[in-house]
């Protein structure tokens, strides 16, 4: 097995969504209507960017907040099947990745697990049913 050299999502961990959501707005890029109070999505070329609260971040990732280690930002590879999920989470941790959060439900409808390159960065493998994959495996979000 090899992974697609690609990233579904980069989630940046931010203190004020809607402040950090009218900043990016006001760069003339437009969130996602699957964005909402919590969490605001924004399809660039390719890619998501994503802004979630660095503390709710933290806590889905199972990691602490004031950790040195946690940089309030996580990458994302998103694949079209909860056993997608399950492979590319244990080949990763074959290839030297450590396990930070096993693969299960989550609240918001989905399947993912965490793990961490040999630096500590996090990296969410996730399947979410409402975020369908094109035929280059990127994220495509609603307008």
């Amino acid at each position: 097995m090899s992974l697609e050299r690609r990233i579904s999502l980069i989630t940046l961990g931010v203190a004020d969504v809607a402040r950090s959501t009218d900043f990016y707005e006001r760069l003339g890029w437009s969130r996602s209507s699957a964005s909402n109070d919590d969490v605001t999505f924004i399809q660039l070329k390719g890619i998501v960017l994503g802004l979630f609260s660095r503390a709710h971040l933290a806590q889905d990732a199972r990691v602490d907040n004031t950790s040195p280690g946690f940089s309030g930002v996580t990458l994302a590879y998103n694949v079209p099947s909860e056993i997608g999920v399950d492979a590319v989470v244990k080949f990763v941790v074959s290839c030297g990745a450590t396990l930070v959060k096993a693969p299960e439900k989550v609240f918001w409808g989905g399947y993912s697990g965490y793990v961490a390159d040999p630096d500590g960065h996090l990296w969410e493998i996730a399947h979410n049913p409402f975020f369908p994959l094109d035929e280059h495996g990127h994220v495509v979000l609603p307008d």
